[in-house]
């Protein structure tokens, strides 16, 4: 059967023309450092910023103080130190259990690597829109480019730009080597061995990530790795311009990850946030350092025990801001349940079975990602389930 990741890059191959494409955007609105389609103007000291961009006050609340985000530090863990590994669980175990959120030194991962991607991102971004259009997303898919999500929501747009592709290492060809270069044009022909060299060292050290947080819960140790080893994850570049009027909008709103777990890379611009503590706090960008949180999906699959972090992401006046995300997702069709163990320990399931599939499909075709997301889900799938008795 042909793999998920090279049917979804053949829709982009074999659809409708570039021309085709531009010529059905409907006026697109030019924003200073965006363009989006459709939508109202407010004016602003001679900027037009659409009302789409306008997010409600209770959601721009400002964060006055600094996160203490924990720092876990991998080397003896990787190097198969017992006692490093018993205070890198520890550290995890407390943070999971206050917010969600921590940050990883010493991961392994090859920092002009992380910079080779962020060079490559920043090709990308910096192409005129005509030409970012060429890997517009689709309707119905979750990869391409999006200029402030404004295909999928008509109000509270981000203030961002993204390109988000799959990563499944088990295809011959896991993001689509050829993609970049064949739609973007030959000044693009090493993005897609980059990315692929990003995304193979993200899934390890995500795999590592695993391990720590079974340790952490008193599960088998190998018991999360297993799970997560098939998977197919996402991958996802964003560009934060900047933005005249920073008190009116987000880069990205308050939300919980639907997917298990977030391991990110942002440059030293800040604009990253975390609610705890019932505040909104700052986090500061550590250098060399990768932001780990963690995402619904894991909270299902701990039973709760874990906290999915609620963040969200500012915008600034004067300076343009960079990240890369790699969202961890188990295989689409397996059953996403928590250790036995862990629900005798706890007496009882708190989430029903379900599987990526579904989750992924709520969340792209029923519900918007928010802080009450895998409530929400858990009331529609015991629902769905319902109807099909």
């Amino acid at each position: 059967m042909p793999c998920p990741c090279l049917l979804i890059l053949a829709r982009y191959l074999f659809s409708e023309s570039f021309e085709r494409l531009c010529s059905s955007l409907a006026s697109p609105l030019v924003i200073p450092g965006l363009e989006i389609e459709g939508g109202l103007y407010v004016q602003r000291n001679s900027i037009s910023m659409s009302r789409r961009f306008v997010w409600p006050k209770q959601d721009l609340v400002g964060a006055h103080q600094e996160l203490t985000a924990p720092v876990v530090d991998l080397e003896g863990f990787l190097r198969g130190d017992e006692e490093a590994t018993k205070q890198a669980s520890d550290i995890i175990k407390a943070a999971c259990l206050q917010h969600g959120f921590f940050q990883v030194i010493n991961h392994g991962v090859d920092l002009n690597l992380i910079g080779l991607a962020h060079d490559h991102t920043d090709n990308f971004f910096k192409l005129p829109t005509c030409d970012k259009l060429k890997v517009r997303r689709l309707p119905g898919s979750i990869w391409g480019y999006s200029s402030g999500h404004a295909d999928r929501y008509l109000s509270k747009l981000p203030w961002k730009e993204t390109l988000s592709f799959g990563y499944n290492e088990s295809c011959p060809n896991p993001i689509g080597i050829d993609f970049f270069k064949s739609t973007l044009g030959k000044d693009f022909e090493q993005t897609g061995l980059v990315y692929l060299k990003y995304c193979e060292a993200m899934k390890g050290l995500s795999l590592s990530i695993m391990e720590l947080l079974a340790i952490s819960l008193g599960v088998d140790r190998g018991h999360y790795r297993k799970f997560f080893e098939d998977g197919c994850s996402i991958m996802r570049c964003n560009f934060y311009p900047p933005c005249q009027e920073p008190g009116l909008t987000l880069g990205t709103g308050p939300h919980r990850d639907p997917t298990s777990l977030t391991i990110l890379h942002q440059d030293q611009v800040g604009g990253l946030e975390v609610f705890s503590d019932n505040i909104w706090q700052m986090v500061r960008p550590l250098q060399s350092a990768l932001v780990i949180n963690i995402g619904d999906t894991f909270m299902a699959l701990s039973n709760g025990t874990y906290k999915s972090c609620l963040h969200r992401a500012v915008v600034n006046k004067y300076e343009d801001r960079r990240s890369m995300a790699f969202f961890l997702c188990p295989r689409e069709d397996k059953v996403v349940r928590p250790p036995q163990d862990l629900v005798f320990n706890q007496g009882k399931r708190l989430y029903p079975d379900f599987t990526w599939s579904d989750m992924l499909h709520f969340t792209q075709k029923f519900y918007r990602a928010d802080d009450s997301t895998l409530q929400n889900f858990t009331k529609w799938i015991i629902s769905a389930k319902s109807a099909n008795l």
